[in-house]
């Protein structure tokens, strides 16, 4: 599969040797293997996990697992915990959606900021059919025919050549561990229903279903080629960024093609058919009416339209580095310091404090909203406890719960900020400096 893959690469021209490619891996099969080819091929690569806090425990085994992975492969390392549901919920949309936004979204800061030249996506054969399929679901136009493409801006999928035999005959080959979503048997997701209960009907009409559907998408494709290339000649023409990452788009006179210009690029925006076609006919005379897709906000401006980048770092953990000394946590301050460990030494009981042993912290440090299936071991205690059992013991109110922040050091969480720390992070007769958390 190898040969394959480096030929596959080389043929559709997407990336060279010199490039460095950031691999995004959930720690399932498809993605482990795109990984393992990587490292195989000797190509310059990172991997970027995702952890989107959506199954508990099964998550963090996940994170776990592929930061272990890549190691093994060698590779630099990226990871971030999203609070996804909070985001679907204030966005009203699936979370599904709300994942794949937060995900691409993230791995192109990375991308930029760590220098990679592509984000690589484990899509094959299959998953490009799928897609057709949903796509004729939801009327997406001539674009949702050709499946997934090859590249796409900064993303490519270089496994888009195999088959789920193709990727299973190479687990088996290296003797390679992955780890199986459980999520990714419910038909109550639209994939899957797809996957588990509507391929397979094909596939006994053809055997060669996903390669029947890639044949015909890839002569759809060179229409959309041509298509891409009018578009972007209109981008250069009519649209500019800012050093903020604002957009504007300058309006002409609405013409068929500038209709399919301006939805092309409202659709890359991540607005719906319904905002789309009330953008695209509302009078430009009109100005400062607002729509808002889940990731911009969009402002019609006399002859221009103002697209600005919503603000997702309430979705995000706030970062701590080992010689951070106030960090800004919402509307309050939490003050950092060190002190060694004296014999006069006492644990203050304010719960706005902890003293953690600092030893037993690993940097950078996390603070994040506190998730299904997080758990601690309570202060004096050496056995879990669910950090939603916790606080409803304590009697917090849900609307509290929900803003309950947590200090979490390596995957652990170190303290309920304002309520309780851990127990493996407590100052003990072996801690030598103390790390001080004080809100202010």
């Amino acid at each position: 599969m190898l040969e394959d893959f480096i030929q596959f690469i080389q043929k559709e021209n997407l990336f060279t040797p010199e490039d460095k490619i950031l691999v995004a891996v959930s720690g399932g099969i498809d993605s482990v293997v795109l990984a393992k080819l990587f490292a195989q091929a000797k190509f310059k690569f990172g991997i970027a996990h995702v952890n989107f806090s959506l199954r508990g425990e099964e998550s963090i085994a996940d994170e776990v697992f592929v930061k272990k992975f890549a190691k093994t492969l060698k590779a630099p390392y990226h990871s971030i915990v999203f609070d996804t549901k909070a985001f679907a919920e204030k966005e009203k949309i699936s979370t599904q959606m709300a994942a794949r936004l937060l995900r691409y979204n993230w791995f192109e800061e990375i991308r930029q900021q760590e220098g990679y030249a592509y984000i690589a996506t484990a899509h094959h054969l299959m998953d490009s059919a799928e897609t057709v399929l949903i796509n004729l679901t939801r009327g997406s136009g001539l674009a949702g025919f050709h499946g997934i493409p090859l590249k796409n801006g900064h993303v490519i999928r270089p496994l888009a050549f195999a088959s789920q035999e193709q990727i299973y005959d190479m687990v088996v080959e290296n003797r390679m561990a992955w780890r199986e979503d459980s999520s990714n048997e419910s038909t109550k997701y639209q994939r899957n229903f797809i996957r588990h209960e509507i391929v397979p009907k094909f596939q006994e009409m053809n055997p060669a279903f996903d390669q029947t559907l890639a044949q015909t998408s890839a002569r759809i494709r060179a229409v959309e080629d041509w298509i891409s290339d009018e578009f972007e000649a209109w981008k250069t023409a009519n649209c500019t960024t800012d050093t903020s990452n604002n957009q504007f788009v300058k309006l002409a006179d609405l013409t068929s093609k500038e209709k399919v210009m301006q939805q092309r690029w409202l659709q890359g925006l991540h607005f719906h058919s319904d905002q789309i076609e009330q953008i695209i006919q509302h009078p430009a005379d009109k100005v400062g009416k607002i729509f808002e897709s889940p990731l911009y906000t969009l402002n019609i401006d006399r002859a221009q339209w103002v697209i600005t980048p919503k603000d997702l770092s309430e979705f995000k953990p706030i970062l701590i580095q080992e010689e951070d000394e106030d960090i800004q946590m919402g509307n309050q301050m939490l003050h950092i310091y060190v002190e060694e460990k004296t014999p006069d030494f006492k644990v203050p009981t304010d719960p706005n404090i902890a003293c953690l042993d600092a030893d037993s912290l690993t940097f950078p440090l996390e603070i994040r909203k506190a998730q299904e299936g997080d758990w601690f071991c309570p202060l004096g205690m050496n056995s879990k406890k669910l950090i939603s059992d916790f606080l409803t013991d304590k009697k917090v109110p849900l609307n509290l719960k929900k803003t309950t922040n947590l200090l979490v050091s390596k995957g652990s969480v170190a303290w309920i900020i304002g309520q309780r720390i851990d127990n493996r992070f407590k100052v003990s007769d072996k801690t030598e400096t103390v790390m001080i958390f004080e809100i202010k």
